[in-house]
């Protein structure tokens, strides 16, 4: 017997087993709570460190591999205010380590036994490559682990074979170093493990999406779904705990891209006479996209046009694949109800009350030009509720589908030539179960439309500095941050209205397709206001510009 299988009370049979017994789950249960907390503040996944933790408990402890041993802890996490949350952390267990295999270094956490000099030490599971490669394994295999309260279920999908066949040999891993909220691994450049962190119980749509346009549609644009992991419990609940996804070789994500880019068009811009003021379109979004962009846009802009005419091509032909099936209840189109209408009217009134409360309370904090920007965009409240409130004048005909949810250049990869769109979990911040609800393919527009004027600002923010780029030079600079703002908008939306064509989710009638657009793009401002406000006050005047410019353009 080793020195782990006596530690965790086992035999060599049941370790090789992969059972796990209540007397693990109490040992662990007891032990690791009280550490965890300074382990979680220090992971980049965890999103609620300023969040005060009132309890951890173990919820279950599987056995995923015996050597060196693997264990998947499903913890729950009760907060001093608000909702709880669930976190999966894979964890290999060593006796006395100071270092992780091969000497990389690994986040750990270190238990010190009873009555024993000894300590047990958690590491990581996923810098260690053994366990990566057996996860590649266990899904092609279809393989399951066997838990106290539940089992882990590795369920290869039909398109595995088509890009990576085991007779092959492993593909060597390699776990990305810029994630967030998940954790991924890449296969070789073959194959992309997606692990998420903070669980939810359902179907994550991640997941439901990626299989439905795999197996159902001929869009190509997303990653293939090759497999997944989750974890079934004894009553028969579900929690998705990772996506096996196709590599898709890239140059990085259309926000880099996109900067990449704006970086000649701003350098002409300092050499170059300025635009001005009376050269900028005072027109709605919409309007602009039925003309046809003018000669110098095209001069000026540059091949960054086109770009924004493909992926608005690629936007519909994403919405057309998930509006095309009628005998699958999860992504058959719906029409909007009075109840679905009202409550998209009023979610919108509630958010621009609590974010225009929450930037009266805070303007004072503001520096002396964000603030005048604040106080002006504070008097517009009255004439943005009206706004929204034109939505009441309509039936709306266009019908709700299943939506990518939390779209912007950020959830697009360029390959080079074409872009495909990744990263299906919509929102994080929403529950699982209001990320798979059907909504209009609009409001995924809206915030592409919004992510242009991001990243028509971002350089202006960051980017160009320098002695001699002066506050009157910036002022400048700003007319040309609108001006490739308004005119790439427009080509996208241009060629997504012409793309989508008489798709039941656009609405045929023009005043109304102006005003349900209009209410998703004001809705993404405002939500953008409230989260720089609380997060990043030296990016407030792009929302705070965007609204402004919403109601000029009326």
């Amino acid at each position: 017997m080793t020195e782990e299988q006596r530690v965790l009370g086992k035999s060599p049979k049941n370790i090789s087993d992969s059972v796990a017994t209540s007397e693990l789950l109490a040992a662990f249960g007891k032990s690791l709570p009280p550490i965890l907390p300074d382990f979680l503040a220090q992971r980049r996944w965890f999103g609620s460190k300023a969040r005060v933790i009132q309890s951890i408990e173990i919820s279950d402890v599987v056995l995923l591999l015996s050597t060196p041993p693997v264990y998947l802890f499903l913890i729950h996490i009760e907060y001093a205010t608000g909702l709880g949350e669930m976190y999966a952390l894979p964890l290999r267990l060593a006796v006395n380590e100071e270092q992780s295999p091969g000497g990389e270094p690994a986040p750990s956490l270190r238990i010190n036994r009873e009555n024993s000099s000894g300590k047990i030490v958690l590491y990581d599971a996923l810098v260690n490559q053994p366990f990566l490669t057996f996860l590649l394994g266990a899904i092609s295999r279809g393989d399951r682990f066997s838990g106290l309260r539940g089992e882990v279920r590795a369920v290869p999908a039909a398109a595995l074979r088509s890009i990576w066949e085991p007779s092959q040999g492993p593909l060597a891993p390699s776990l990305m170093k810029a994630e967030q909220s998940n954790s991924s691994v890449v296969y070789a450049n073959r194959l992309v493990l997606k692990l998420f962190r903070r669980l939810e119980e359902g179907l994550n749509p991640d997941l439901e999406i990626g299989s439905f346009l795999t197996e159902k549609t001929e869009f190509r644009n997303v990653p293939i779904l090759a497999g997944h992991l989750e974890y079934v419990s004894n009553e028969g609940k579900r929690i998705t705990l990772g996506i096996l996804q196709g590599y898709i070789p890239n140059h990085g994500d259309a926000w880099q891209y996109t900067l990449k880019a704006l970086a000649p068009y701003y350098e002409r811009a300092q050499s170059a006479a300025g635009i001005r003021l009376e050269t900028l379109p005072h027109a709605p979004i919409l309007a602009l996209a039925e003309r046809e962009v003018p000669p110098d846009a095209n001069l000026r802009i540059g091949p960054y046009l086109e770009s924004a005419r493909l992926l608005g091509v690629r936007t519909a032909q994403l919405h057309v694949a998930l509006s095309t099936t009628s005998d699958q209840p999860a992504f058959a189109p719906e029409p909007f109800t009075g109840e679905n209408q009202r409550e998209l009217v009023n979610s919108t009134l509630d958010l621009i009350v609590r974010t225009f409360q929450s930037l009266r309370q805070q303007s004072e904090k503001l520096s002396q030009g964000v603030r005048e920007q604040a106080s002006k965009v504070l008097k517009l409240e009255e004439r943005l509720r009206q706004r929204v409130g034109l939505l009441d004048g309509f039936k709306i005909s266009a019908m709700r589908t299943r939506i990518h949810g939390d779209y912007h250049l950020g959830q697009v990869l360029f390959t080079g030539d074409d872009f495909v769109i990744i990263d299906f979990e919509g929102e994080p911040a929403r529950p699982l179960s209001e990320r798979r609800n059907k909504n209009c393919p609009l409001q995924d527009v809206a915030g592409m439309l919004r992510s242009f004027h991001y990243a028509a600002y971002a350089p202006l923010l960051g980017e160009i500095t320098g002695p001699q780029v002066t506050q009157e030079r910036l002022n400048a600079l700003d007319v040309w941050a609108r001006y490739w703002q308004t005119w790439v908008s427009a080509a996208f939306l241009k060629t997504y209205l012409r793309t989508s064509g008489a798709a039941s989710f656009v609405p045929q009638n023009r005043e109304e397709l102006a005003v349900l657009l209009d209410i998703y793009v004001i809705a993404k401002a405002v939500y953008e206001l409230g989260y720089e406000l609380n997060n990043r006050p030296s990016w407030l005047r792009i929302p705070l510009q965007s609204v402004s410019k919403l109601l000029d353009a009326a």
